[in-house]
């Protein structure tokens, strides 16, 4: 039990550690970003664009409409201001499906249509080794001497004209910066399930990346997209290897961006990032079953930084980094462990009756406290600011909906555990996951598909719900959380994207964001409304 829980500690510690970082420094100074990203007191809000800027898509086999569309609103939101003759839109696609491929084709020409001034270009690979690095590679190797810095998107991406004109003066202004990755919020939502995950995100992420940021300095994090990165060094020294051999581990570098990261870092150039909310979105899975593919598909390219932790001449923090981004990871499994060895213990002994209820229930709080670290001190930068607070609802409405999130937290965490600890036992065998194109909206979550992909949460929750009660019912109390979240899986996925729940919690606000408050048009610049922004 002592080794398994050692395992999940050091996620956690570093979490607790960030968020407690995170809002002291956002409590003690007024820009809390500049103390720990220095080259951003360095930006001129009214200086001249210089370089010329690629702001490139990588998509595969996605919703094409979609995709082009978002590229087009920051084309129309960069046209709105003196620098639009700056920027290049390029669609990089590694569509394999021709029909999907055809009609990405005629929505770019339909684009071109409606902006005969834009530079537009698209390219579809009939060779997709390297998965989205080699795309974005690819793009370098042909088109890289033309640019300064390029602006990677994922499909569900979406910046304001401000947050990239930032990115490109700060970068201008700072040689030695080769990546400088922003702060990326969810878009306003409105399922259910994604206004209580991405609410939940936004709070935790913001002091958590604060308080990163102060420690990790020039070896700052990359998240692959909504970043600004110079051109020549990333072509360069940010070129991955691919992992030979066999097994699930052996392929293309899946989970690209931390070793690109220190790649970077590794050459010289400082990785930074900017700490705060500037129009930078991302959209979050619709549904359990969503997140859990999301999460599996990080999982399988997190353990192959297990080949690649070695590499010759990274830096200790890059290391550091790496070894975190595995143990995220590790954690599931040592976590089940230990609940397994726990529940042994408790119903096939009288050990457990030995130890004060005092003590446990106070370990409890210590674990539980330290997990939840990250939320509570983002809500707490919100709650200490009257200006912060009504931009959320008011102080009340903030921590109604940051109590329902814990709670909603609660009732998922288990399940995806249990989904990556499954998931990890056949990595071992030799499984490995395929990397599709992700299911970023839908109405509604059928009970079909969620049966599919939630019967082993719902035969393992109910398995330990009947070992609970016929050995030890005083127990019931302490793991109805895990019981309900496994043996409930499938109903409680289904609810959390009924249309009425989600139309609920937008009418009373719970959960709201900044963006679903706002009364003028979303942050992009005039582009985009609250209503539509949902339609992404």
């Amino acid at each position: 039990m002592l080794v398994a829980f050692s395992a999940t500690l050091p996620w956690l510690a570093v979490g607790f550690w960030n968020g407690i970082i995170g809002f002291l420094l956002d409590w003690r100074y007024a820009e809390p970003g500049t103390k720990v990203t220095p080259a951003l007191a360095r930006e001129r809000p009214d200086a001249p664009i210089q370089s010329r800027v690629a702001i490139v898509m990588a998509v595969r086999n996605e919703n094409v409409a979609q995709a082009v569309r978002r590229l087009e609103r920051i084309q129309l939101g960069l046209n709105r201001t003196d620098w639009a003759d700056q920027f290049d839109f390029h669609l990089l696609s590694d569509s394999d499906d021709p029909t999907i491929a055809a009609n990405e084709a005629g929505a770019v020409a339909a684009w071109r249509a409606r902006s005969p001034d834009a530079r537009i270009h698209y390219r579809c690979r009939t060779d997709n080794s390297g998965f989205k690095a080699g795309n974005i590679m690819e793009f370098l190797d042909r088109c890289g001497d033309e640019y300064e810095f390029y602006l990677p998107l994922d499909a569900d991406s979406m910046m304001g004209p401000s947050a990239i004109l930032r990115l490109v003066r700060v970068m201008e202004a700072s040689p030695e910066i080769g990546i400088l990755q922003g702060l990326v919020v969810g878009t306003p939502s409105r399922t259910f399930f994604t206004r209580a995950f991405q609410f939940g995100m936004r709070h935790g992420m913001r002091a958590y990346t604060l308080g990163s940021a102060w420690w990790q300095g020039d070896c700052g994090p990359y998240w692959g997209h909504n970043a600004l990165l110079r051109c020549q060094a990333f072509r360069l020294h940010c070129r991955l290897p691919h992992l030979e051999g066999s097994g699930p581990l052996a392929v293309d570098v899946l989970s690209h961006d931390q070793i690109e990261a220190s790649m970077m870092r590794r050459a010289g150039y400082e990785v930074r990032v900017l700490p705060v909310e500037d129009q930078s979105f991302e959209d979050n899975p619709p549904s359990l079953p969503d997140f859990i593919k999301r999460e599996l598909r990080w999982c399988n390219g997190n353990f192959q930084y297990l080949r690649l932790l070695r590499m010759p001449g990274l830096l200790p923090v890059s290391r550091v980094q790496i070894s975190l981004a595995i143990m995220m990871y590790v954690g599931a499994p040592a976590w089940f462990l230990f609940l397994a060895l726990t529940a042994g213990l408790v119903g096939g002994t009288e050990q457990i009756s030995v130890i004060p209820l005092a003590q446990g229930l106070t370990f409890f709080a210590v674990i539980m406290s330290v997990n939840l670290m990250p939320k509570l001190m983002g809500l707490a930068q919100v709650l200490v600011s009257s200006t912060e607070s009504r931009r959320y609802g008011g102080r009340l409405r903030l921590l109604a909906g940051g109590l329902c999130e814990i709670i909603f937290g609660m009732l998922i965490a288990p399940a995806v555990a249990l989904a990556v600890t499954v998931f990890v036992i056949g990595m071992m065998m030799g499984r490995r996951i395929r990397w599709d194109a992700q299911q970023r909206d839908r109405a509604q979550l059928a009970w079909s598909e969620a049966a599919r992909a939630l019967w082993p949460q719902t035969i393992a929750g109910t398995a330990f719900g009947i070992y609970i009660g016929l050995t030890v019912p005083w127990a019931l109390i302490f793991a109805a959380p895990i019981i309900i979240s496994l043996g409930g899986a499938i109903p409680l996925a289904v609810l959390r994207t009924h249309p009425a729940l989600g139309a609920w919690s937008r009418r009373i606000g719970l959960f709201d964001i900044p963006e679903d408050r706002a009364a003028q048009e979303i942050a992009f610049d005039g582009i985009e409304t609250p209503a539509k922004a949902a339609t992404f």
